[in-house]
């Protein structure tokens, strides 16, 4: 299953030519991710008043084509493996029928303290419906 969000480029995201300045696709896989969890039924804010958070440990990113002021983007997430204590996501931005961005991302779970944590129960849950 695909988990997909929508947003639009605005004047803030991009460059002085009107394109999206690289570093901000970053920026739409992360609410994509967020997006897919919440509507999964994972609340981060929760889990990080019990001391559990999700990081970046990893990211693999290619920029296929440009994405403009004003697109409207889709953020596509998928699980393409998970683990006991992280999970690999599949994620790509696309305007219309073209991918513009595609990354695979590698969270993992760790205490607030910065020790490696399993993932919760709910949270692995949430993972497997991507």
């Amino acid at each position: 299953m695909t988990h997909e969000a929508r947003y639009r480029v605005h004047y803030e995201d991009t460059d002085m030519a009107g394109v999206v300045y690289y570093a901000n696709y970053l920026k739409f896989i992360e609410r994509g991710r967020s997006e897919a969890l919440r509507e999964a039924g994972v609340d981060q804010r929760a889990m990080r008043d019990e001391g559990i958070v999700f990081v970046v440990k990893s990211l693999k990113a290619d920029y296929l084509a440009p994405g403009r002021y004003d697109d409207i983007l889709s953020v596509r997430t998928d699980l393409i493996e998970m683990k006991g204590a992280s999970a690999t996501l599949a994620q790509s931005v696309n305007c219309d029928d073209v991918k513009l961005f595609e990354a695979e991302v590698r969270i993992a779970c760790m205490s607030t303290a910065g020790k490696p944590m399993r993932l919760p129960k709910i949270a692995a849950k949430a993972l497997t419906s991507l």
